[in-house]
């Protein structure tokens, strides 16, 4: 029987298009995909889009649309960049506004307020429309949110409020008892002491009179869920709960759900979240995966709320699919902030795509093409060949490790062929030629298997190659001038 294993993306606001830090979290969740399938697990794979709040109430305004047309338009878009990204087909897609969804939101609000957690009081707070939430006084640099270089607006009226207060103790012994983990470890470590600091109680609602863009408060139809605390619950509702109890005893339940998350979103996930489910009497999220950043130059961040994005689908269109997911995978770091300036994926590009790879590719098909008589025997599961320290990086989701391991094997590869120069050696020891041609084969081979999660596309062709003893019709990856 498959292990099951549930896997999820947070859900993007589609108050503009996407951007590279979306492209970076949905290609790494379907590595993470595509790596669990290979080993013979049943994956669930969750991504969608989140649709309420007064960001996107402003966007519509802004745009001059309904807000309904506003989010079906901006949704599509999202949906339109999963195949251009190389997602795994049989992807779920969750919109907060599907009638499922809605329902489970009020499901889940019902069963929190039935067991106490869930209280009203007038409150004022500053809020950051761009981040979504509250700012307390420390989080402010000079009076304005630090990400978004904001005034926060005052908002004071009577709103329901989440007791977050009382699962400081409980989340930390969760935390003791690796029933929640958070990778990497620094980040468990920041959340920990987020907690000791105290939580605080947070508002889940908004009056419907100034942010009618929500899910309707069960029983109070003068109030709309906070938008965090409706999207949060996208995780579970996208596998049916609570109609469907064996789809959400088998991957949510029984199995390890996992969420991958930017670094800012890590309280959201890890704390908020996590005290939700426990106040709703649910278990745990077994692991997030907190990206960093992807940076402008200056170590800004990349933010459509900064206007600073950069578009996946125009670096596509120029570079290819795979091109796209080999930078996020192994030119951006798996847990820290990285860089994006298009000199430096270029550069990347032609030296470790153009030269590198592709380069091995039509040396190596090129002589089996010319010198074996018929294609190199190789097994089609190629399991005894799959490295351990490939499989322990991406069992942690080190996806920059396991690139880098790929292509310490293209590298040697490369340097086999200079050093042995089969293709001269052919003219004088024609017998040892083609054992090392034969050689290469394997090892080409083997470097397909290994970039099946990553780079899909290119690892079809290049087993096909050499399963079919062919020299590629054109480089696998053109060199950019």
């Amino acid at each position: 029987m498959k292990k099951p294993f549930y896997i999820t993306t947070t859900l993007p606001y589609v108050n503009a298009s996407p951007h590279m830090g979306h492209a970076l979290e949905f290609i790494r969740a379907d590595i993470i995909a595509r790596w669990k399938k290979s080993q013979d697990c049943e994956v669930f794979f969750n991504t969608g889009t989140d649709e309420h709040g007064q960001k996107l109430f402003d966007a519509a305004a802004k745009a001059g649309k309904e807000v309904k047309a506003y989010v079906d338009e901006s949704a599509e878009n999202f949906r339109k960049l999963l195949p251009l990204l190389g997602m795994t087909e049989d992807i779920h897609f969750i919109r907060t506004t599907d009638p499922h969804h809605e329902k489970a939101a009020r499901k889940f609000w019902e069963m929190v307020d039935e067991n106490g957690y869930i209280y009203k009081k007038n409150y004022k707070a500053r809020y950051c429309v761009g981040c979504e939430e509250a700012k307390t006084e420390s989080e402010l640099a000079d009076g304005k949110c630090p990400i978004h270089d904001t005034v926060p607006q005052i908002i004071e009226e009577e709103n329901y409020f989440f007791k977050l207060s009382s699962f400081g103790e409980k989340l930390l012994e969760l935390y003791d008892a690796r029933s929640h983990n958070i990778v990497p470890n620094f980040r468990m470590n920041e959340m920990r002491e987020f907690i000791k600091d105290g939580l605080e109680d947070f508002s889940i609602s908004r009056l419907k009179t100034k942010m009618a863009w929500g899910i309707p408060v069960p029983n109070d139809p003068d109030h709309v869920m906070y938008v965090w605390f409706d999207a949060l619950i996208n995780y579970i509702s996208t596998l049916g709960w609570p109609e469907n109890v064996k789809t959400f005893e088998k991957f949510w339940k029984n199995g390890t759900p996992t969420q991958y998350c930017g670094k800012d979103n890590t309280r959201f996930q890890s704390v908020m979240w996590q005290a939700m489910l426990m106040a709703a009497g649910l278990p745990p999220t077994h692991t997030v995966v907190v990206n960093g950043f992807v940076t402008r130059e200056g170590g800004i961040k990349m933010s459509k709320s900064l206007d600073n994005v950069v578009d996946p689908v125009d670096i596509v269109s120029e570079y290819g699919t795979d091109a796209l997911r080999y930078f996020v995978s192994r030119e951006v770091s798996p847990f820290e902030d990285s860089s994006f300036t298009m000199e430096r994926f270029k550069s990347a590009y032609n030296t470790s795509l153009a030269n590198g790879l592709g380069n091995l590719v039509s040396r190596v098909m090129k002589m089996a093409a010319t010198h074996l008589g018929k294609p190199v025997r190789i097994p089609e599961v190629h399991d005894g060949n799959i490295p351990a320290d490939y499989e322990k990086a991406l069992d942690s989701f080190d996806i920059q490790a396991a690139a880098n391991i790929i292509w310490r094997h293209v590298a040697d590869a490369n340097r086999l062929i200079q050093e042995k120069a089969p293709f001269k050696l052919v003219k004088t020891d024609k017998t040892r030629a083609v054992e090392i041609i034969r050689d290469l084969c394997a090892r080409l081979y083997t470097i397909g298997v290994l970039l099946e999660p990553i780079l899909p596309k290119t690892s079809e062709i290049i087993k096909r190659l050499a399963r079919e003893n062919k020299m590629p019709e054109t480089s696998l990856f053109l060199r950019k001038e």
